[in-house]
């Protein structure tokens, strides 16, 4: 973790008064969301995102934010530990429903971190992290390989360990992974809410109800979990007035990760997807108001972002029908180009190691001390959060946790950089990238993820002057040896 020693002496020093003045923490995260969905991103985005949009004009909108992997799980893990996830045994994909726990018992993350700071600690919605969950014989459920696993075996009525609450947080209300993955169901803390019983079908060929095989609660639709998860964030926040103690509260949306699932049509101008966009802002709405009501906006750091780039670049998902000439996503879905663009103008979607795979959208509102309407083009990771949080509170990393972090706190107060020269990126399939300034350099041919070529059988890789060239058409790699070699080198060293 790179804190400035005088800065946390400082922070160290302030004690007991500066304890009560510890800011409420809370962190929403989207899932597959782009950076150019948001309005107060892109001005030619087709969804309404109000929500989003008031964070960013009372607080300050970063536009050089990066997830440190374009996947779900890698990226959560980064987040929540301050180290990238290439670094432990995933080197490439995700875990499903039932992957054992990736965070490793012992190691610390800024849940863990906050609650020794004193607060109260609470997580809500998407985990897929891992935990342990118990076969029929009770044996622990080992890492899959291949597919998602529709749980048949699995024993429902069993405690889970080696989650949120073994990590450091006081509650989790959620679902164990994607929301296509099974288990169809919501979990409490260490416990299924309602065992699975029905059997969920495979069945990918219609993507707004397709889901993984598997098994689901009574009662259990994928429509209903979005609404869910953020009315348990908001009751949280009711429940903790009068608390003598600070909150985090780690909000990890569903949404609008696939199944496409929003609670009404026809909020937008960019179809189902433009739809559910709209209904996860205003999840993050519901945070927000309830924030307002309890009189807790004043003195709370909100931290909105996504896990990866948007996956569905700019189509809609309703089937062609017209007979005509209709571009062909990575997955092989044919459908209707309704000129909104998830991921902007940037190059290729989820799990790519081009930007549209990582460069998310990042906005940060804290009250009387991050200037609002404010934006900055400084380079971040979400890695950075703990460093972040670490200098607010005057915590201290243990372990191998915040070595890949880089404290915000000067950039929010607007005194300074964080420090952060470089940035690694990591697509879907292990694919490696490094940044530094305005150059990247791609170790491997293709897109690393879903965007077809996935990978080329050729020697060399890709370099991009992100300055000149920000929609990375331009290889530069075979011009520039000598920036390569040194590139190579750095990415190493930081590897190493």
């Amino acid at each position: 973790m790179h804190l400035a020693p005088a800065v946390l002496a400082a922070s160290l020093a302030q004690g007991v008064l500066a304890q009560e003045r510890l800011p409420n923490v809370v962190v929403v995260l989207a899932d597959d969301l782009g950076w150019g969905d948001p309005q107060s991103y892109n001005p030619e985005s087709k969804i309404p995102t109000p929500h989003i949009d008031r964070l960013a004009r009372e607080g300050m909108r970063f536009t050089d934010a990066h997830s440190p992997s374009s996947v779900c799980t890698p990226t959560r893990y980064g987040l929540l530990t301050g180290r990238y996830a290439w670094r432990t045994s995933l080197d490439s994909g995700v875990l499903d429903g039932f992957g054992p726990p990736l965070i490793d018992p012992g190691q610390h993350t800024i849940a863990s971190m906050l609650k020794r700071s004193g607060y109260r600690t609470a997580a809500v919605g998407k985990w897929h992290l891992g935990m342990s969950w118990l076969d029929q014989k009770g044996t622990p459920v080992p890492r899959r390989i291949g597919g998602f696993r529709p749980g048949i075996d699995v024993d429902y009525t069993a405690q889970l360990h080696g989650g949120p609450l073994d990590v450091g947080f006081d509650t989790f209300f959620g679902i164990s992974a994607s929301l296509d993955m099974s288990p169809y169901c919501f979990l409490r803390n260490r416990s299924v809410e309602a065992i699975p019983e029905i059997p969920v079908p495979h069945g990918r060929s219609d993507i707004f109800s397709g889901l993984a095989a598997g098994l689901r609660s009574e009662g259990f639709r994928v429509e209903d979990v979005l609404p869910r998860l953020g009315q348990e964030a908001a009751r949280i926040i009711n429940l903790h007035v009068g608390r003598d103690q600070p909150l985090f509260l780690y909000v990890a949306l569903a949404s609008p990760h696939l199944p496409i699932a929003p609670v009404e049509a026809g909020a937008s101008r960019a179809g189902l997807y433009g739809d559910f966009v709209f209904n996860t802002d205003r999840a993050l709405g519901q945070v927000l108001e309830a924030l307002d009501r309890n009189g807790m906006g004043a003195n709370t750091l909100v931290v909105f972002t996504s896990d990866n780039g948007g996956l569905w670049h700019w189509w809609d998902f309703r089937a062609a029908d017209d007979g005509g000439a209709v571009p062909q996503t990575a997955r092989g879905r044919y459908v209707r180009d309704l000129g909104h663009r998830s991921n902007a103008g940037w190059r290729g979607t989820k799990a790519d190691i081009f930007e549209g795979g990582h460069r998310v959208p990042f906005v940060v509102r804290w009250p009387g001390e991050v200037a609002a309407g404010s934006a900055s083009d400084e380079l971040v990771v979400l890695t950075d959060l703990y460093a972040t949080v670490a200098e607010l509170v005057g915590g201290e990393a243990l372990g191998s946790s915040g070595q890949d972090s880089y404290s915000l706190v000067p950039v929010l107060r607007g005194s300074g950089k964080s420090g952060r020269a470089t940035a690694v990126h990591h697509s879907y399939r292990g694919m490696f990238a490094i940044r530094k300034g305005n150059w990247k350099l791609v170790q491997g041919r293709g897109s690393g993820g879903f965007t077809v070529p996935r990978s080329i059988d050729e020697p060399g890789g890709q370099l991009y002057n992100l300055a000149e060239d920000p929609r990375e058409t331009k290889n530069l790699y075979a011009e520039n040896p000598e920036l390569v070699a040194e590139l190579e080198e750095l990415l190493r060293a930081i590897r190493e």
